[in-house]
């Protein structure tokens, strides 16, 4: 073999495959994918063509295995026709006219009806929403089933693992589903499965990935639902994860950082949906389509009775169902509108739709965090801060060391959206979410009071104020910004 030929010819072939390779890249990335990706995956490719091309090919899909996906519209079915509560559903004065359209959207997408005849408490505080979670595991009587994004055991969630070994212990079905890299990742992690295993808690890793075991997925899908159901009597579900507020990371504690979290406790037929959020992962990861009990709805008072509808979203489905709800209850805002996202990096019809609805006269406001603990993201997300504060959005930072991680939002005094879904591409079209949308102006009040609770404890950003950042910081935000656009 002649060495030097091949040395020579070596900048012709490197130049063939490059071109062949932009070519392939003009025409591949922009298929079914949202403009602003589609330009930063191209950027990114033609910048490095080499590199960038394996990066698109590890990474340039979020497509689930077929397998997974026949799976998840197995279910959809199984959820139709076991739902109950749609006769509960209050059409009464203060419903609002925009309303049944957006209720018929999440029903075509995430298959799931609007019911009625349910209560719901609010459960703003660590500590405490914990601690109501560990009462209702010591109450159950036939299943428990837990699912959290992060789930480890620690000195503030060992009361929690407790009541799920004694209910296990007393005969109670208890099953547990974690994501398998965001739990990995965290101390405890090894010390939690075995715990589990010693109690005899079957559990299951979501979306674990392991390329030589099972069909081939990009490595950063994530489940980020966070959901505990007992005895389908009583079910929580919003942004809390199963560990301490400090992450139990040393760069946290450090820091002094603690998370601050929303959570709500359901009674009445929409815990039969949040339970179906459960069935549907668990049937994803084992293969076992567990028997939907079909446990009496239970009255509820009349004056407090709320409308609920679950949302699930993620690249189980074939649309961003959180993002098409998030925008058209934006669209339908006419006089508030209030946001909570600790991690906001919209798509441009999200942007336009929040501009859009400061410009046309409603008042939006926009809740984030002094501190951030992902760096990336928080630069990305402070690039956005001057077309919205040029739009009219007022923006409150919520007082450092504390990271609100809550993710919801009020629209009027009539609608209310909480659930695990930041408004970020990541949670539009990689993670699987749940998002609950509540219709009740009781509830929208107390999540009012919520949000003024935040308010107090935060300072607003001016246009004055932004106006001035360092050029270093408008780099950053720019470059972050770039990056948070190739999904």
């Amino acid at each position: 073999m002649d060495w030097r030929k091949l040395l020579k010819a070596a900048p012709t072939v490197l130049a063939v495959i490059n071109i062949i390779i932009r070519i392939a890249a003009v025409v591949r990335i922009p298929r079914d994918r949202r403009p602003t990706s589609a330009m930063a995956w191209l950027v990114t490719v033609f910048a490095l063509p080499i590199p960038g091309a394996l990066l698109f090919l590890l990474f340039g899909s979020s497509k689930l295995p077929q397998d997974r996906r026949d799976k998840q519209s197995e279910i959809n079915s199984f959820i139709v026709e076991t739902t109950s509560g749609l006769d509960l559903v209050r059409q009464d004065a203060t419903w609002p006219k925009w309303l049944e359209s957006i209720v018929e959207l999440n029903t075509t997408l995430g298959s799931m009806p609007l019911v009625g005849g349910n209560t719901a408490e609010l459960l703003p505080d660590y500590a405490p929403s914990i601690a109501a979670m560990t009462r209702a595991v010591e109450k159950a009587e036939r299943y428990v089933h837990v699912e959290f994004y992060i789930l480890t055991r620690d000195d503030t969630t060992a009361g929690f693992f407790a009541a799920l070994a004694d209910a296990r212990a007393r005969g109670v079905i208890v099953r547990v589903l974690y994501d398998h890299i965001a739990t990995l990742r965290h101390p405890y992690f090894a010390e939690t499965k075995a715990f589990l295993r010693d109690a005899d808690i079957p559990f299951r890793e979501m979306l674990p990935f392991k390329p030589f075991r099972s069909s081939w997925r990009r490595p950063d899908l994530r489940n980020h639902r966070k959901v505990l159901v007992v005895d389908g009597i009583v079910g929580f579900m919003g942004s809390q994860n199963m560990v301490d507020p400090s992450y139990n990371k040393k760069g946290n504690i450090k820091r002094g950082l603690q998370w601050k979290d929303l959570m709500v406790r359901l009674q009445g037929p929409v815990v039969a949906g949040v339970n179906a959020i459960f069935v549907t992962d668990w049937y994803a990861e084992t293969g076992e389509l567990l028997t939907r009990e079909t446990d009496p709805i239970h009255e509820v008072p009349t004056d407090n009775a709320i409308d609920c509808q679950v949302v699930p979203s993620g690249p189980g489905f074939d649309k961003e169902n959180n993002l098409r709800l998030f925008n058209s209850l934006v669209y339908s805002a006419q006089k508030r509108l209030v946001i909570v996202s600790p991690y906001f990096v919209p798509d441009d019809s999200m942007l336009y739709a929040i501009t859009t609805a400061a410009e046309r006269g409603v008042e939006v406001q926009l809740f984030g965090c002094e501190v951030a603990d992902q760096a990336v993201v928080y630069h990305a997300q402070r690039s956005y801060y001057d077309t919205l504060l040029d739009a009219g959005v007022r923006i409150f930072l919520y007082e450092k060391p504390v990271v609100l991680h809550a993710k919801h939002f009020t629209v009027d005094d009539d609608v209310a959206v909480v659930g695990s879904s930041n408004m970020d591409m990541r949670s539009f079209s990689l993670n699987f979410e749940v998002s609950l949308m509540v219709r009740g102006r009781d509830f929208v009040e107390k999540l009012r009071a919520v949000e003024d609770d935040y308010r107090a404890h935060s300072r607003e950003l001016t246009i004055e104020e932004w106006k001035t950042r360092t050029v270093k910081s408008q780099v950053l935000d720019n470059v972050a910004r770039l990056t948070a656009t190739v999904q």
